[in-house]
């Protein structure tokens, strides 16, 4: 009986170990979504919520998964330039001014686009600093 127990005891273990593990892009986005938590906190989330829900008529939710995805490629530039240009989420208009935040460095940037991009509802997986080097040097 103890030979039959002890290998699928050992196999268990093994199968759950094996299971468990997250691989290295799993690991790589958790660091970001950590990283650009608290980056939110500390520069978005008076303005956008603490569940992205937008500050009435002054800043947009950032719930819309839609606006995100559209607009991913220019993430970067808004929030490391500012802008003054409004933007339509959910039928809604929003003309408030959002402000630049140029002492962000690309590293950053990525990681609170992550936060932001799949948090509140949205699901876009990673977003890296060497994509954020390269919309920033598209920027119109």
């Amino acid at each position: 009986m103890r030979k039959i127990i002890l290998p699928v005891v050992f196999s268990f273990a093994i199968c759950s170990i094996i299971y468990s593990c997250q691989d290295a892009s799993e690991m790589e986005q958790a660091k970001y979504m950590t990283g650009g938590k608290d980056l939110y906190i500390a520069n978005c989330q008076n303005c956008h919520g603490a569940n992205g829900e937008g500050l009435g008529e002054l800043a947009p939710p950032l719930t819309d998964s839609t606006f995100l995805k559209e607009n991913k490629a220019q993430l970067a530039c808004i929030i490391k330039n500012g802008s003054n240009k409004g933007v339509l989420i959910n039928g809604k208009n929003y003309q408030g001014k959002m402000p630049a935040f140029s002492k962000l460095h690309d590293i950053d940037l990525a990681q609170v686009i992550v936060y932001v991009t799949n948090s509140f509802g949205n699901k876009q997986g990673m977003y890296t600093y060497e994509q954020v080097a390269k919309d920033l040097a598209s920027c119109k």
